[in-house]
């Protein structure tokens, strides 16, 4: 640190002491006082960050536990990021770098962390959608259906918005969780769970450029061989109605006229 300035070098003898205090000096020319006010200023602040986004993980670490977790990763991980939102992303990435083994007693750690962290991240979103050109109202199955870009498909090995203090799975589920985690338009935010047929849906939604709705449903129909396929037009028209209702889908595209 020869070659940056004093003011700098104090700055990382400083973040370093905070960081890891008992085995790292303290920066000279400082009040211990003060010292100790930083410290608790700053573990304060990142435990009241890190346990309003991930409550669920917080509720199922003891004290201590919890303490010695965001100590960890106060020591071993350097952020990528300078934005105070984006810390929990890093406290993910952290988590995610561990051994195999950490978190053997809590098999579902990992795809939770990540769903807590999904409704920051999709909350603090700056990716906007463009309704102006929607049809709010517009006929889900004749029309082009929209989906919207606040609304993110997730698949997890155990049902994890389900986990607590008193719903902990040891095994994996035999079938995946699938839910969308979604932001409304008056800003709100909420989550659906989907079975394997819908969740396919939303998919194909996603990736929808021209076909309408009832098109969609019958390509799906012929793709899981289902006998009936009006039955599943009928089912589907219902799903999608859901999800305008939810702002999962915002409407219809607007027939041009050219």
């Amino acid at each position: 640190m020869t070659d940056i300035p004093e003011f700098q070098r104090k700055q990382y003898e400083l973040a370093a002491w905070i960081r890891d205090p008992e085995n790292t000096p303290a920066p000279k020319g400082i009040e211990k006082r003060r010292l100790a006010i930083y410290r608790r200023l700053f573990q304060n602040n990142l435990a009241t960050l890190l346990s309003s986004t991930f409550p669920v993980l917080r509720q199922l670490h003891s004290n201590e536990e919890w303490a010695a977790l965001i100590r960890a990763f106060m020591i071993r991980h350097r952020a990528e990021s300078p934005y105070f939102l984006e810390v929990p992303e890093e406290f993910l990435l952290f988590l995610e770098q561990q051994d195999a083994g950490t978190f053997k007693d809590k098999p579902f750690l990992l795809e939770l962390a990540h769903y807590e962290w999904a409704e920051l991240a999709l909350s603090i979103s700056e990716e906007n959608n463009d309704i102006e050109n929607i049809n709010r109202h517009g006929d889900l199955l004749s029309e082009i259906p929209v989906k919207s870009k606040q609304a993110w498909s997730l698949a997890y090995n155990y049902p994890v918005h389900r986990i607590s203090a008193d719903y902990q799975p040891d095994t994996r589920s035999s079938l995946p969780t699938f839910l969308v985690v979604y932001r409304r338009l008056d800003m709100t935010m909420g989550f659906l769970e989907l079975n394997p047929v819908s969740a396919r849906l939303l998919e194909l939604l996603e990736s929808n450029v021209d076909a309408s709705g009832r098109e969609l449903l019958l390509g799906l129909a012929s793709e899981l061989n289902y006998a009936d396929h009006d039955q599943l037009v009928t089912h589907g028209d219902d799903i999608m109605h859901q999800m305008r209702a939810l702002d999962i889908l915002l409407g219809t595209r607007r027939i041009s006229n050219d």
